[in-house]
């Protein structure tokens, strides 16, 4: 090989380095656990963590430092500062509510989560679920959606419309990430509202529509005595809330 051909190829490698993300680190079960006891969480953050799993679901989802990650319906930020300490300083957050969520539910508890030091990596994204992630948001790692996607119907929102942008703003590899209530077998999407709950392959069907493929589900969050009848919404669960039966999905952009 000549000298010539050999500074063509060295030029074409380097530039299409460029192109390339390095993979993140990989991240333990003891970082994970690290992230959930950091002394610096709230208490009413804390309160949650036994009905969420937060560990088990950083590592299902395998989120890791320097990643990029969306988060669609981020109400007042529980998921989001976890997602954020689990990214590092490195990584960033796009963190989406839409007007909806924060004049009926968040905008002061997710002003306030704003301000904390974990959360200085997080964009503040305020948009409609119909096209949820802004412009500079491209190539994610990851998107998770967390007890929201039934929410979804009653508010109206063109489901279909918003996995197709995620799927094109996750990289290819990229992973959508959804955790939701289980509803009775045989009740589809009809318990959306007065029950917040759905069913699996509801869910699953419009997500596979929109390109994704499912590759792996977990049972972290599996109760077989939840008699999912009753609402699970924070307001109305009481002291149940944190037990109903969750499903918790991922699936890849191929």
């Amino acid at each position: 090989m000549t000298r010539k051909r050999v500074a063509i190829l060295i030029g074409v490698l380097l530039a299409t380095a460029g192109c390339h993300r390095p993979p993140a680190p990989a991240a333990s079960p003891s970082s994970y656990a690290a992230i959930v006891s950091a002394p610096d969480r709230t208490p009413d953050d804390r309160a949650l963590d036994a009905g969420r799993k937060p560990a088990e679901l950083l590592a299902f989802a395998g989120i890791r430092p320097g990643m990029r990650v969306g988060e669609l319906g981020a109400g007042g930020g529980y998921t989001t500062e976890l997602l954020a300490r689990a990214v590092g300083p490195t990584g960033t957050v796009y963190a989406q509510n839409n007007r909806l969520i924060l004049d009926r539910f968040a905008e002061k508890p997710w002003n306030a989560r704003l301000t904390r030091s974990a959360m200085g990596n997080v964009v503040r994204v305020d948009r409609e679920f119909d096209d949820p992630l802004p412009p500079d948001a491209r190539n994610l790692d990851a998107v998770v959606i967390i007890l929201i996607y039934h929410d979804l119907f009653w508010m109206g929102a063109d489901r279909g419309r918003m996995n197709h942008d995620v799927f094109d703003h996750l990289r290819p590899g990229g992973l959508y990430i959804i955790v939701d209530h289980s509803a009775r077998p045989g009740s589809g999407s009809s318990e959306v509202q007065t029950l917040h709950r759905i069913e699996e392959p509801v869910v699953r069907d419009e997500v596979e529509r929109a390109g994704f493929t499912l590759v792996r589900t977990a049972d972290f969050l599996r109760n077989p005595a939840d008699t999912r009848d009753w609402n699970d919404s924070p307001r109305s669960a009481g002291e149940r809330r944190g037990t109903s039966d969750r499903f918790v999905l991922a699936f890849v952009k191929p």
